[in-house]
């Protein structure tokens, strides 16, 4: 039971500081997660970003639930979704009781422009971590090519470009240990 607290308490803060969505928790994630309680690896972590991606729903609460689940079975993936969940309900119920014009109040206005570049920030350092640990050699930079190509210029589903990455990255670590032996 106490983990299960722990796992929502974990989301539950890491939703309360987090602006951005799923990838902007991404260093707090690894701070709390990895490095803090070594609950997991980081690459563990990214696999769950990339499967979250291709998924129906937010990512911040599909890897919740994935963690969550690891760590505490399907009580923990709900200890974990309720966590992340928790403070975006209250505050939007709050904000939606309180004032109608909510968006248009100047001082709101430029809270979120401040907010926007914070977030920009945290999703960059996001990117250059996952870029560390995903794009090590050439294979890596030609898939990371293809898949941004496939989605900047072609808008295809990241649920295709995650399925073609998979099997493209079967078939040549396969290949190559084939090729070695």
């Amino acid at each position: 039971m106490r983990e299960l607290i722990e796992i929502f308490w974990i989301f539950f803060k890491m939703s309360a500081v987090t602006f951005g969505g799923g990838y902007a928790m991404l260093p707090i994630l690894q701070r709390e997660i990895v490095d803090k309680r070594a609950w997991m690896t980081h690459e563990r972590i990214i696999d769950y970003y990339a499967v979250s991606q291709g998924l129906p729903g937010i990512i911040a609460v599909n890897v919740s639930i994935f963690i969550g689940k690891e760590r505490k079975g399907i009580l923990g993936g709900v200890a974990g979704a309720l966590g992340i969940v928790g403070p975006c309900l209250v505050i939007i119920t709050i904000i939606a009781a309180m004032l109608s014009n909510f968006h248009t109040l100047p001082i709101v206005r430029n809270a979120f422009a401040g907010v926007a570049v914070c977030v920009a920030a945290l999703i960059l350092d996001a990117v250059t971590t996952l870029w560390k640990k995903a794009v090590i050699d050439k294979l890596g930079l030609m898939i990371f090519a293809v898949v941004f190509i496939g989605m900047a210029v072609f808008s295809l589903s990241p649920i295709i470009l995650i399925l073609s990455s998979a099997i493209l990255g079967i078939v040549i670590k396969k290949t190559r240990k084939e090729k070695s032996r």
